[in-house]
């Protein structure tokens, strides 16, 4: 039986960490996609102000995950996946990069601390206006991933690269992961490196790729058993939404035979915080058993 999870963002900003992971059990959910990536504004990346203590480590940066690891003890929740600060990468900006890398690696020591086994890192890739080239692209990122196997293998968490999008005059582009093949490719070279089969997996997005218009079944059996997560949204097809399910023009039907085909057997986890910017907090509970109730439906209908 598939345990279903809810991101903590959204809930966390008007109730707190602590209350988020109650409620979340109340409403029907057994686990987390945790929003560590409130830890570090994707301002404070870009203008280069990260603060020491991520970068440093130690043990009062692991201190900074303790509400999470504390709710979830607490309540009985799964921290089965967390989602690492973004942007990864910035064009241009070396010494902002290779601090990252060490925020990056105390992500995962992070993880390790709130037992929680998958991390979502984005892929290393430039904007649109920026982008690198495929071959420029495909270094960086497995040059950069790299850097973090001896602390995924230490920690025994699975860093999970995601499918991604840029955009440019209110139009949406693939950017890295979007090609699934290629995503594949990334993944299997970089067990290779690892030395192991699961250090790397793939958070299969899929509002991002309704985005760019690929077929949500067809990438999953391409996938198949890399994939160790999911950000499960709904969107109208030309912006990130993050909305609950049926709400957008995702193919659901297609997304239940996708999870039957490949056998998926791990947790379906929901990215769906904006619903919060779209609904009254007077009926946001029932919403959220909602959002539930779609993750148990789906995986009755994907069970063999």
């Amino acid at each position: 039986m598939n345990k279903i999870a809810v991101q903590t963002g959204g809930i966390e900003e008007h109730y707190g960490v602590r209350d988020a992971y109650r409620m979340v059990r109340e409403w029907g959910f057994d686990a987390v996609d945790a929003n560590i990536d409130h830890l570090l504004k994707y301002s404070e990346i870009s203008h280069d102000t990260i603060p020491e203590v991520l970068i440093k480590g130690g043990r009062e940066c692991m201190e900074l995950f303790r509400p999470w690891a504390d709710a979830a003890k607490e309540f009985g929740v799964d921290n089965y996946q967390a989602h690492a600060p973004f942007p990864s990468y910035v064009f241009g900006q070396d010494g902002i990069n290779e601090r990252m890398i060490e925020v990056l690696k105390n992500m995962i020591r992070g993880c390790e601390t709130m037992n929680c086994r998958n991390l979502i890192i984005h892929p290393f890739f430039a904007g649109y206006n920026d982008k690198l080239s495929d071959e420029d692209e495909w270094d960086l990122n497995v040059e950069s991933y790299s850097k973090l196997i001896p602390v995924a293998k230490e920690c025994g968490v699975t860093v999970c690269l995601e499918n991604m999008f840029s955009g440019y005059r209110r139009k949406i582009y693939a950017a890295c992961c979007s090609d699934i093949d290629v995503a594949c490719k990334y993944i299997d070279t970089l067990n290779s490196i690892a030395g192991s089969s699961d250090t790397f997996g793939f958070c299969l997005d899929t509002g991002h790729l309704l985005l760019v218009g690929l077929d949500i079944k067809q990438a999953m059996l391409k996938l198949g058993s890399r994939i160790s997560a999911f950000h499960i949204h709904d969107n109208d097809g030309w912006e990130d939404q993050h909305l609950a399910p049926f709400m957008g023009r995702l193919d659901w039907n297609r997304f239940a035979e996708g999870l039957r085909a490949i056998k998926y057997d791990k947790t379906l986890s929901f990215e769906t915080f904006n619903v919060w910017n779209q609904v009254d907090a007077e009926v946001m509970p029932e919403m959220m058993r909602f959002i539930a109730a779609c993750g148990r439906m789906l995986a009755r209908k994907a069970a063999l």
